[in-house]
């Protein structure tokens, strides 16, 4: 009897500590409606990256006799070189960014986490060896790798590129992984942990990376921020293939091709891109302000 009562207590007792922790991100969202409103950009950007391209037709419509067309309610932000919608060349655009930034966020995490609670928590020779690869990847630079990559691998597919971007960009969270795993393996529960005989494996994946998931969780944001700038950049400066139309493109073809520098008939073919960008950026910093908040006690009895 006794022992069918207490996984149940546990089981009651998790899902209390569960209802508690939503109670708190609720509150701490509601708080500032600013937040909110940084979670709703979010959701919006996830439904246009998921179902954009089921909204418009394939191939997009082309109206030949409204080229570069004032914005109107037919045209919210007018048409580009070819007729067509702005606002739909933004939606079904969309995918290719998002998608190429979630998977550079995922490898990123996963590689740079893993590497800095490994290096941390062992320490001596691995440390040292992978501290080391660590540095010399963080010398590399970036731009000018990716610019040299473009010329031998035609970047095809989203998934591709996100993963060259995340392999490239996994240095700075293992290095900071790293530091607080230090600080966290000299701690009295870590200490009982392997006092208790358990396996690496155990006290990093169930001991410490619990209490660093927010601090990954922040970074994994901030990661889709510097992989959108990254390909938005690639395909604005010409280095990539056009084979999908995403937001570089049309940077791309609204300053290079529709001369927006000079002229204000392609103004809005510029300006709706960069829009995108600014929303899915002030969206992502918003919701790493509540994060900060949530995961913070300090912060949450302010």
């Amino acid at each position: 009897m006794s022992s069918t009562i207490v996984p149940e207590a546990e089981a009651g007792g998790a899902a209390a500590v569960r209802r508690n922790f939503w109670r708190g991100v609720w509150r701490v969202m509601r708080r500032k409606p600013s937040r909110m409103a940084g979670a709703v950009i979010l959701a919006v950007f996830a439904f246009m990256g998921i179902f954009g391209l089921m909204l418009y037709p394939d191939p997009l419509p082309r109206d030949t006799s409204a080229l570069y067309a004032s914005p109107s309610l037919r045209h919210p932000f007018g048409t580009d070189f070819e007729g067509t919608d702005v606002l739909a060349l933004v939606v079904t655009g969309s995918r290719y960014v998002l998608l190429t930034a979630v998977v550079t966020a995922v490898i990123t995490v996963v590689v740079g986490a893993g590497v800095g609670l490994f290096a941390g928590f062992r320490r001596g020779r691995w440390d040292t060896v992978l501290m080391r690869f660590t540095d010399m990847k963080l010398t590399i630079p970036g731009l000018p790798l990716l610019l040299v990559l473009s010329t031998v691998w035609k970047f095809t597919g989203a998934v591709e590129m996100g993963l060259v971007l995340g392999l490239l960009g996994w240095g700075g969270i293992a290095r900071a992984v790293r530091s607080q795993t230090l600080s966290l393996r000299e701690r009295g529960f870590i200490e009982a942990a392997r006092g208790l005989g358990l396996s690496t494996t155990h006290i990093v994946g169930r001991e410490l990376l619990p209490g660093m998931a927010p601090y990954i969780a922040m970074n994994a944001l901030i990661a889709v921020t510097g992989a959108v700038y990254a390909q938005v950049g690639l395909f604005f400066l010409g280095v990539l293939p056009f084979e999908s139309n995403n937001w570089g493109v049309m940077l791309n073809f609204a300053v290079f091709g529709g001369g927006a520098l000079t002229t204000t008939a392609a103004l809005p073919y510029l300006l709706a891109p960069l829009l995108a960008i600014l929303l899915l950026t002030l969206g992502i910093v918003l919701v790493v302000d509540a994060m900060d908040e949530i995961f913070n006690p300090r912060l949450r009895e302010e």
